[in-house]
């Protein structure tokens, strides 16, 4: 494991030695590209031996969505946990007092999200120090991230974990790369840009594609990518994650201060100890989970509204909706009757691909 360390620390200081400019570009991405396939290395060794005996931080997953806690040590994310979810997380005044993974839940607008207060993150985890290695792999896991910083030393702390989180693949507040990609048997490298490059051109698509011995692909640039978009797509192991970054002990700076963290994007001040501003956070939360409820209704009876059907943005399907009650449904499934907002009748009369929105009301009709 050194020897990769070794590797990925000789390659990083290369790149901070070598000038940037038109001449030295496929020198970079050739340095990229290599410096991805030995982080990849360090996420899943190569050898299938047996386990190194650590045991990993991992717990089981309930409810509908799931936010992790990161943060270097000592900055409130177990007095956050203990006081958001009423869970006992123990709290001290020296640093890594959380060792393993602590859960809580809590219901928000019918829905049940599941928090996680993993141990804190210091700089050079991704590489395996302080156990930062099992802390990530929990956080890739999750549908949310909640970046804990202390509001006195916010942009330090911040660059160093989107550092440490960037360098085990997650990606937080972004979109995929809009890059078409697919590997050929024969034909070598076809590159079509839509628009004008000001980074990438065939010579270094080539460089990029060669160093993971791939010479027959078709790619096609969608907008003005970089060599990172480009190595992220082959990699294929990226996860795009939401943020929001927590101030906390917000208690200890001026309103003058706070007035200018507010204009922070992604950004929520609060404070764990004081419970100050919560409703903030939890509103903030909501909004970045993206989930959509959706509400049952017997026939002859009224409908359900204390316990939603909780569904990811992505799939809202009335089929999603079924296999979310139960897998037999869908089989059975003949129409549906909808009340809400995707439909112009209430109630309409839909089908198993009809898309629903948030609070819509369903009634399943199934097959005699």
């Amino acid at each position: 494991m050194s020897t990769i360390l070794e590797k990925i620390a000789a390659i990083e200081s290369e790149m901070a030695r070598t000038q940037k400019n038109k001449a030295t570009s496929a020198h970079l991405g050739l340095l990229k590209a290599k410096l991805a396939k030995l982080r990849r290395e360090l996420i899943s060794p190569k050898g299938g031996g047996g386990g190194t005996g650590e045991a990993g931080f991992e717990v089981a997953k309930t409810g509908d969505a799931r936010v992790g806690f990161v943060g270097f040590p000592s900055v409130g994310k177990s007095t956050l946990l203990s006081n958001l979810a009423g869970v006992y997380s123990e709290v001290a005044a020296y640093e890594f007092t959380t060792l393993t993974t602590v859960p809580g839940c809590i219901k928000y607008k019918g829905a049940k999200i599941q928090l996680l207060d993993l141990p804190g993150i210091i700089e050079g985890a991704k590489d395996g120090k302080g156990r930062g290695r099992q802390v990530i792999a929990v956080a890739r896991t999750c549908n949310l991230i909640f970046m804990v910083l202390d509001c006195l030393k916010p942009l330090g702390h911040k660059k160093l974990l989107e550092h440490e989180l960037e360098g085990f693949g997650i990606r937080l507040n972004k979109k995929p790369p809009n890059i078409y990609y697919k590997r050929k048997d024969k034909g070598g490298i076809n590159l079509n840009c839509m628009v004008p490059q000001s980074e990438l051109d065939t010579d270094l698509v080539k460089t990029i594609l060669s160093e993971y011995k791939i010479h027959n692909a078709d790619i096609t640039l969608r907008y003005d990518a970089t060599s990172d978009d480009l190595i992220d797509i082959i990699e294929g192991n990226r996860i795009y994650i939401p943020c929001i970054y927590l101030l906390n002990k917000i208690d200890q700076i001026s309103i003058e201060e706070l007035d200018v963290i507010y204009k922070i994007p992604h950004c929520v001040p609060i404070s764990a100890h004081h419970h100050w501003n919560f409703d903030d956070l939890l509103e903030m939360m909501w909004e970045y989970l993206r989930l959509v409820r959706i509400y049952t209704k017997p026939k002859g009876q009224l409908p359900d509204y204390s316990s939603p059907v909780v569904l990811h943005n992505e799939r809202t399907s009335i089929e999603d909706f079924c296999n979310k009650l139960h897998r037999s449904i869908a089989k059975e499934f003949k129409y549906a009757l909808v009340w809400g907002s995707s439909v112009k009748h209430q109630p309409q009369k839909v089908g198993i691909e009809h898309i629903l929105n948030d609070e819509d009301v369903v009634q399943i009709v199934k097959k005699v």
